[in-house]
């Protein structure tokens, strides 16, 4: 993917599940969550635990974060909820995951394999077996979920004008099966899930293209991050908003990026919405 040589003007990189598919719901709420509670024996607090999983990763600034970190932030909310320590739980995050989220770039099972294997670690195997769980619940249970009104649509728009990349934090095998099964990974030259990078690290490729000549679409804040660290342009999908976001890029915002008037009032109209849309803080009281 790095060798990637131009073969358009334009480069677009497109997150997946929430922006492209109407996935974060399922997947979240009946495969990370239970078996987030099931893992790390959270059956005691399971109501706090899934409103603490939830927040972070569909209803918070924290959305569409890569799991091991989103894993490390819903066990530090439950930390702080005083409805968790008067049941006398003890939320305990391990030093070696926290030390491996921090340093590792490539957040995914083939790292933490290695990690394991290098270091015999059991908290590490423990969230090793806790991801491999995540991948066979939603392989086995995530199906018949089409992409949003107007995405195929926007690609078939920009075919032939702008190289496209799904640029996402979820694994290459879930990214593959899912865009296959839905006829529309034949639109994208590359598909670079967690595996393959951050997504700060994919959007590099901007440096092989001209200003203002490369776009991010997605439905997280940390899309954006990863779009502001290359100096590319961002089309947020505001969560809630899905279809209007989808009809709203191909009625005027392609458009805008291909002519040039994508950049100022244009993107800072939309990054206001955007911000408007997603909580930093949880709706229950902390400690």
């Amino acid at each position: 993917m790095y060798d990637h040589t131009p073969q358009h003007d334009f480069l677009v990189g497109i997150d997946s599940d929430g922006c492209a598919f109407d996935t974060m719901e399922v997947k979240h709420k009946e495969c990370f969550i239970p078996n987030t509670i099931n893992t790390y024996d959270l059956q005691g607090i399971s109501k706090f635990a899934r409103e603490a999983a939830e927040f972070v990763n569909l209803y918070s600034k924290s959305r569409g974060i890569n799991r091991f970190p989103a894993l490390v932030e819903t066990l530090e909310w439950l930390q702080k909820r005083p409805e968790v320590k008067a049941r006398g739980i003890d939320i305990k995050i391990p030093a070696t995951l926290l030390n491996w989220v921090k340093t590792e770039t490539k957040l995914g099972n083939p790292a933490l394999k290695k990690a394991v294997a290098e270091t015999g670690d059991p908290d590490l195997k423990r969230c090793l077996e806790w991801s491999e769980a995540v991948n066979e619940t939603v392989e086995r249970f995530v199906r018949g979920v089409p992409p949003f009104p107007y995405l195929r649509e926007s690609l078939e728009k920009l075919l032939g004008k702008a190289d496209m990349l799904v640029v996402s934090a979820t694994p290459n095998d879930a990214l593959n099966r899912e865009w296959e099964e839905h006829g529309i990974r034949k639109y994208v030259a590359a598909i670079c899930g967690q595996e393959v990078g951050t997504k700060k690290e994919v959007l590099q490729l901007a440096k092989k293209y001209k200003a203002n000549h490369t776009l991010m679409i997605g439905d997280a804040p940390g899309d954006y991050s990863a779009a502001k660290a290359n100096n590319a342009l961002f089309y947020p999908i505001c969560p809630g908003s899905e279809d209007r976001s989808w009809k709203r890029f191909l009625d005027e915002g392609i458009d805008r990026f291909l002519n040039g008037t994508f950049a100022g009032a244009y993107q800072d109209q939309l990054l206001a919405e955007f911000d408007k849309c997603l909580p930093a803080t949880p709706p229950w009281p902390t400690t």
